[in-house]
């Protein structure tokens, strides 16, 4: 019986959040052994539900779903998406400009098909979420990784930036608010990289999957709101901000100069034509959900959910030795650094898979997302605060006698 073979591209994908590490406590749990999974952003995992105001409209019209809609998207979500990003400053965007998608997942795949070809460059923050650099290995394009300054709360490294763009370059990526470090750009810094793009005549990617899960009062500016010269795409959806990841609720808006979007425009319609629509039902819940930001800040202040996990989670880290953080202003994530003397680290997942081991506790090491130096982690902060005291705790009990070299 021949072996089938598999395309050449797929070598390069890698996705640590559910690889070997996730498959391991997989296994331990199948053995009975009780895990606490830090490794995915999935707030239903951990008994945060879908507003009402959300259920309600999925409910009560879900015969409107029965059938294929509009390749874009159904017109009364996207006339939500659009009114939505208008009041987050983005001018000269029309509804024809958004299209819906299964999650923000697929429309990065799409637009990097559509915009990318074999030996381009893109330049992606490091840390990154490994979507992005697999989507570009995908569309044969070569991930350049800028700089993001710990000392500095995780921002951009303008000047790395603009030393990284070669003749090559067809894109900068944003994330804001930033995942794996929860940081929120300044306006000064997004100005700076608008700037660097129409100078080289770049593209802009923004990915502002969490622009509501903001926890503490730090301005947050929609890159695209900067530059109407730049072609930029703008990422968003409901899944982390509505609790909905599984319904796979995403979508793009495109901005910047007319000639520019109809090109691309027109690329997505045939990739968005060939899925023949993005899933109707969760499409039924967008204009409810972008009415009703009330129920996602409840989450963010004294008091909610979000706010007190990450108040509880950083108080224990604080009291461990050999542990340093930024703390993030949004999301849920923490990307800590190690004392790597300390603990002899030399193997980031090694370390992870040590900690697994000994205590049950799942992260993801730094390097899942394209870190060097193997001396940080991710932890998801979405358990109950109690919780959270108790893995955190577990987590200095393991690091109290911990070497690994």
């Amino acid at each position: 019986m021949s072996i089938p073979k598999t395309a050449q591209r797929l070598s390069l994908i890698r996705s640590d959040i559910r690889g070997p590490l996730y498959e391991e406590a997989l296994r331990m749990e199948r053995e009975g052994k009780k895990v606490l999974k830090l490794n995915t952003g999935n707030p239903a995992s951990f008994g945060f539900t879908a507003p009402e105001s959300v259920r309600r409209a999925l409910t009560e019209e879900m015969e409107r779903a029965t059938a294929y809609c509009d390749v874009k998207g159904m017109k009364n979500a996207r006339e939500a998406i659009l009114s939505y990003h208008l009041s987050r400053g983005l001018k000269g965007i029309r509804e024809e400009d958004v299209f819906l998608s299964n999650g923000v997942s697929e429309m990065v795949q799409m637009i990097t098909l559509a915009t990318l070809e074999p030996g381009d460059q893109i330049l992606l923050p490091c840390p990154n979420y490994s979507l992005w650099e697999n989507c570009a290995h995908l569309a044969g394009a070569k991930p350049v990784f800028y700089r993001c300054d710990e000392e500095n709360g995780w921002i951009p490294d303008v000047d790395d930036i603009q030393k990284k763009i070669t003749r090559s370059t067809r894109a900068i990526l944003v994330i804001n608010p930033n995942n794996p470090t929860g940081a929120i750009y300044p306006e000064a810094v997004l100005k700076q990289i608008t700037r660097l793009a129409e100078e080289h005549g770049l593209m802009i990617f923004s990915d502002e999957i969490y622009d509501r899960l903001i926890i503490d009062p730090t301005p947050f500016v929609s890159t695209a709101s900067l530059s109407e010269n730049v072609l930029c795409v703008t990422f968003n959806g409901l899944s982390k901000s509505h609790i909905v990841c599984g319904w796979r609720s995403g979508w793009s808006v495109l901005s910047g100069p007319e000639e520019k979007k109809k090109v691309l425009r027109e690329a997505l319609m045939k990739l968005a034509s060939m899925r023949l629509c993005a899933g109707a039902l969760p499409q039924l819940t967008v204009p409810a959900a972008l009415a009703d930001p009330h129920s996602t800040q409840s989450m963010l202040i004294p008091g909610g959910r979000l706010y007190e996990q990450r108040e509880t989670t950083c108080s224990v880290l604080e009291s461990i030795d050999g542990i340093d953080f930024v703390k993030n202003h949004a999301a849920f994530y923490l990307f800590p650094k190690l004392d790597k003397e300390k603990f002899g680290i030399v193997n980031d997942t090694q370390f992870a898979l040590d900690l697994l081991h000994a205590k049950g506790v799942l992260i993801i090491p730094g390097s899942g997302f394209a870190h060097p130096g193997n001396d940080h982690f991710r932890i998801v902060m979405l358990p109950e605060k109690e919780v959270l005291k108790k893995a955190m705790t577990e987590l200095g009990d393991f690091l109290s006698g911990y070497k690994q070299k």
